[in-house]
Order: structure tokens, then C-alpha cells, then sequence
């Protein structure tokens, strides 16, 4: 894995390979993001390199101040720790990385006996280490061994006969990932990279390539009844030799057991030592019921379905959950995904549910789950109070900045006061941490189009379609997908293919108003079909809440529709249903 990361706005591409260039001769590894490899999605690479590196270089400019990608790549490595920053034409950094030491390299152009660039060699000695001797010069010796173990954890194989199980193996899977985050002298691959392998051949070369992988988790998982047995083994990928492998043969009720000593077998295997607040933080469970927990992993699986504006999705949701409870009423997890599911068929389906007491109820078992920030946010911003909204979103940042639905929330938050740009990253973030997620891809989508980013705008749409298709072909009745990737195909230039998409999520799902609505978008925006997106529309208006308006209201891809009076009159209908007015539409 490369010790240095250059982040840097595409006008200074120049410079970034000159530092680059200085910084290799110096001995060190470098990666920016002229190395990405084709068949991964940007975000996801960007996000494990990041991660991975020792320091991060950031270029300041006045074009890197208005870039989202620097802005949150410099975001990372201050929360790592590893930031060193230069200002290449005498711009300061934007808030709040002006209260961080910025060395000046106006005028650089490759010199390295400038004040400047001394300071810069200085600051990533000081996080790197000293630079290795050049890489001719360690021909012979080969490349120095990594100081670092970096972990990929391929999804345990569902072995149980039934495909209905898939939740409890994935569940597992994602639970060992979460618990070896938790250990400091690790860097672990993210879920969705690493789900992204789920089910393929295993090819070692290309992981350590791609992601620098050294390490690879790998087994099994068979539950039968009230018995699972798990299989797993750590795999060195420099030379493919078992460095440990056990086989657990157990009741369901040793889980838990059982994962703390796969995650400690790990730690050990790599001769690595767990810090007392890291054993703790890998014990701790949030439930010690081996029923409750199954059927929260029943629970989650549908929650990131992807299948966002299903109202039977979070019915079911809640009925699972409130079972989970019912088992172990101090289950705050449980609690918590429950509350998510409320929040949506309030806001959402306008169902009299309401998330606050399930919300308060996880927050009162466990503070340091993020999840419940998120309804509480909800219920801020549906009273129009963005700043209290906010508020709660920063301490669920603070809590887990991993957290796919925190991410999320915050996206929307932005992009529903037209701070699209800031929206971005955040709706990124979103669509690295889970695969199954193309409502976010196709958020990006719409955002791109909007801030004119068209290389950005393609690769969103490609993320969008891919996933969409992957989620058809487990469900082809899913009309809701369709309506996602309806728009994408039309962004890639794919029209006859995104009108067969739009008639058959219709005739699918005639009743899903959120389908609706992103089919009259991909109409109005893409298709220039402003008729059919009215026809649309219709159906859709007459049944949405006020949250509904106040997106639709902000939302880019109905501008070309926006001034038709078909349009407001149907507006106008909606808000006299529901007692509002247009001056309600900016409040929340």
C-alpha cells in the first residue's frame, strides 16, 4: 500500500505528478488517482486508499477550495490524522482546515531545497517514517515488508441449502468486518469492496494490487435449527499459505462466542496486540439473545434491500423488529432499526408511525449507537428546524462517520436546502459503504447533472444501472429499481432501453408514488418527455406528504417541468390538501 496520498482539483494535475515524481525519487509510495483500476467504483477506491496511506497531501488551490472531493478527502485525513497540507498559488484553506499549518508552495515547480517543500518532506517524514531507499536501488532486496496488515474479509459462503439464509451468513460476515475495525494496527477493506467479491474467484494478485490486500479472511456458514457451524481461515496473499483456520461447531447461542475468538485468532495469527479498550469494544454486544439477533439480521437485510419507498418493506421491518424486542426488550439495535423504519412510513407513506419513542428508547440503552440521530433529524427537519436537524446528524458523524444510514441522512439534509454541491460527498460516502444501495446512485445522478460534472455524471449513471440490474435479477417484479435506474439508462444514452424500464415499472407497480416520481424526473430531465412526466405526476400528487413536496420543490430534474401550469395547478392541489402553502415548501 502507497505511504502518501496526493489530493488534488484536475487544473493542478501538473503539479500533483511533480510532487509525486519528488516524493518517489525521495524513496516513498505514492497514489493519486491517475491509478485507478477500471472495474472499481471511484469513491470505493479513493475512500481504502485514503484509509490506507500513512500521510495525505493535499494541493490547495482556489480550484481545489470549490472541489467536494478535496474538501472530503482533506476531511478524512484530518480525522485520521495523517493531513499535510501546501497552498499552491497563496489561497488559504477553507474552514476548518485553515486552523491547521499550511506550508506555502507559490511559485513551486519541483524545487527541493525550497523553504516550502522542507517543511512538507519534514511533516510526512514525521507520519511515514523516513523514506525507504529508492525503488532501483532495492531491486535486489525487493520491496520493504508493510508495517501495516491490510485485511480484505470476503463474505462467509451461505452453506446451508437455503438461499433464505443469505441474511445470517451476510450478517456475520459484516459483523467481523465491523469488530476488526476496531483494532487500530489494522486496516480493513470496507463492506462494500469487500462484498463486492461475494460469490467470485478469489484472485490474490489483483486484491493486493488493487486494493494492497495482505491478508484475506475466507470460510462458511451452516445453521441448521438451533446448530451452526462456521468455518474460517486467514490467508497470507503474499504466498497464499494458512496462517490460521478453525472450524466452530456450535448451539446458536455461542454466536457471539463464537465471533470474538474469529476476531482474536486474527489479531493473533498476525502477531498483533489488542489494546484493553479494543478487546472490550469487540466483546461488547448489544444483545447476548441469539434469537433476538437473528431476527435482527432478518430485519437489516431488508432494510438495505435498497428498496427505499417500499411501505412493505418497512412494515415488515417493524413487525421483525418489534419480535426482536419482544425477546430482548434491551436490544437497542433493534430499537434503533425499528425507529428508521417508522421515520420512513411517516414521512414517506404519511402512516400514522411515529420513530421518536423507539428512537429515544435506543438512545437511553446505547448513546453511542448513531442511528437514532438520524430520526431525531428527521423530526427536526420536518418542522423546518435545519440547524437543530444538523446538530444531531454532527454527533452521529462523530459517533460512526461509517455509518451508511448517517451518510445518507446528511446527504438529503443538504440537498433539501439546494446545497447540492455539499451533498455530494456525503451521497458518495453513501454509495461506497453498500452495494445494494442505486437510491444514492442515482442521487448522484441528479447532482452531477446539476453541477455539470459530466465525466462524474456517467460514472453515477453506470453505478446506478449496475446495481439496479443486479437487484432485478434477484427480482424482476421490482418496479421501484427500475424507476432508479430508469434515469441512469438515459444519462448513458440507452433511450429505448430506459422507455422499456418506464413501462414496465409501471405496469409492475402502478401504486409506488415515489416509482412514480422518479420516472417523471428521468422523463422530464433526461427524455424530454414533459407530458408523460405530468401524466405521472398525478398519481403521485394527490397521495404526497408534505416531505414529499418539499424534495420535489428543490429536486433539479423537474425543472424543465416547472413552469407548467398542468404542474402547478397539480402543486397547488397537493398543498390545499394538506393545509400548506408554497411558503411552507423552504421551511423544512
Amino acid at each position: 500500500m502507497s505511504d502518501i496520498f496526493i489530493s488534488y482539483a484536475r487544473p493542478n494535475e501538473r503539479l500533483a505528478k511533480v510532487a509525486g515524481e519528488v516524493l518517489r525519487g525521495a524513496g516513498y509510495g505514492v497514489w493519486r488517482d491517475d491509478e485507478l483500476p477500471a472495474h472499481r467504483a471511484y469513491s470505493d477506491v479513493i475512500e481504502e486508499r485514503i484509509a490506507a496511506a500513512k500521510a495525505v497531501l493535499v494541493l490547495w488551490s482556489g480550484e481545489a477550495t470549490r472541489s467536494q472531493w478535496v474538501r472530503a478527502e482533506a476531511d478524512a485525513a484530518r480525522e485520521a490524522g495523517t493531513l499535510v497540507q501546501v497552498s499552491l498559488d497563496g489561497v488559504l484553506p477553507p474552514m476548518p482546515f485553515n486552523q491547521i499549518q499550511c506550508a506555502d508552495l507559490n511559485g513551486w515547480n519541483g524545487e527541493t531545497d525550497t523553504p516550502g517543500w522542507s517543511k512538507v518532506m519534514a511533516s510526512i517524514a514525521s507520519l511515514a517514517g523516513a523514506a525507504q531507499a529508492p525503488a532501483a536501488a532495492q531491486a535486489e532486496s525487493g520491496p520493504p515488508p508493510s508495517a501495516r496488515a491490510v485485511v480484505c474479509v470476503i463474505p462467509l459462503l451461505n452453506m446451508s441449502g437455503d438461499t433464505e439464509q443469505e441474511y445470517f451468513s451476510d450478517g456475520i460476515s459484516e459483523d467481523i468486518i465491523i469488530d476488526l475495525a476496531k483494532v487500530s494496527a489494522l486496516t480493513i477493506i470496507a463492506r462494500n469492496a469487500a462484498f463486492a467479491l461475494k460469490g467470485k474467484p478469489i484472485d490474490m494478485p489483483a486484491m493486493t494490487r488493487d486494493l494492497g490486500v495482505t491478508h484475506i479472511v475466507e470460510g462458511s456458514v451452516r445453521k441448521a435449527g438451533q446448530r451452526v457451524r462456521i468455518t474460517a481461515q486467514l490467508i497470507d496473499c503474499s504466498n497464499n499459505h494458512q496462517l490460521w483456520g478453525d472450524r466452530y461447531d456450535r448451539d446458536l447461542t455461542d454466536i457471539f462466542a463464537i465471533q470474538d475468538e474469529i476476531s482474536k485468532a486474527i489479531v493473533g495469527a498476525l502477531k498483533l496486540k489488542l489494546l484493553p479498550k479494543e478487546k472490550k469494544a469487540i466483546e461488547q454486544r448489544t444483545t447476548t439473545n441469539s434469537d433476538a439477533y437473528n431476527l435482527y439480521l432478518l430485519a437489516r437485510r431488508h432494510w438495505v434491500s435498497g428498496n427505499v419507498g417500499n411501505r412493505r418493506r418497512d412494515e415488515l421491518i417493524v413487525r421483525i423488529c418489534e419480535r426482536a424486542i419482544g425477546i430482548d426488550p434491551n436490544y437497542a439495535k433493534a430499537w434503533a432499526l425499528m425507529a428508521l423504519a417508522q421515520a420512513e412510513m411517516r414521512f414517506w407513506h404519511r402512516v400514522d408511525e411515529n420513530g421518536m419513542p423507539a428512537a429515544e428508547r435506543a438512545l437511553e440503552l446505547d448513546p453511542a449507537i448513531p442511528e437514532p440521530y438520524c430520526v431525531k433529524a428527521r423530526y427536526f427537519q420536518g418542522a423546518g428546524d435545519h440547524d437543530a436537524a444538523s446538530r444531531e446528524l454532527a454527533t452521529a458523524l462523530q459517533l460512526d462517520p461509517q455509518s451508511w444510514e448517517v451518510n445518507k441522512e446528511m446527504a438529503f439534509l443538504l440537498f433539501r436546502q439546494d446545497r447540492i454541491a455539499e451533498s455530494i460527498p456525503y451521497f458518495e460516502k453513501a454509495c461506497s459503504l453498500m452495494d445494494t444501495d442505486y437510491h444514492d446512485a442515482s442521487m448522484l445522478t441528479t447532482c452531477y447533472e446539476a453541477t455539470g460534472d459530466k465525466e462524474a455524471l456517467q460514472r453515477s449513471a453506470q453505478m446506478t444501472v449496475s446495481r439496479v440490474e443486479r437487484e432485478i435479477a434477484q427480482d424482476p417484479t421490482n418496479g421501484g429499481a427500475m424507476g432508479m435506474g430508469a434515469g441512469g439508462l438515459a444519462v448513458l444514452g440507452e433511450l429505448d432501453r430506459a422507455r422499456e424500464w418506464i413501462d414496465r415499472a409501471v405496469m409492475l407497480e402502478p401504486d409506488n408514488i415515489l416509482m412514480r416520481y422518479n420516472l417523471a424526473c428521468a422523463l422530464a430531465m433526461q427524455l424530454g418527455d414533459n407530458q408523460g412526466a405530468l401524466d405521472l405526476l398525478e398519481a403521485y400528487f394527490d397521495q404526497a406528504s408534505l416531505s414529499h413536496l418539499r424534495h420535489c420543490v428543490i429536486d433539479p430534474d423537474l425543472h424543465p417541468i416547472r413552469e407548467e401550469p398542468r404542474y402547478k395547478a397539480m402543486l397547488d392541489k397537493a398543498l390545499a390538501r394538506l393545509g400548506a402553502t408554497r411558503a411552507m415548501l423552504r421551511e423544512g
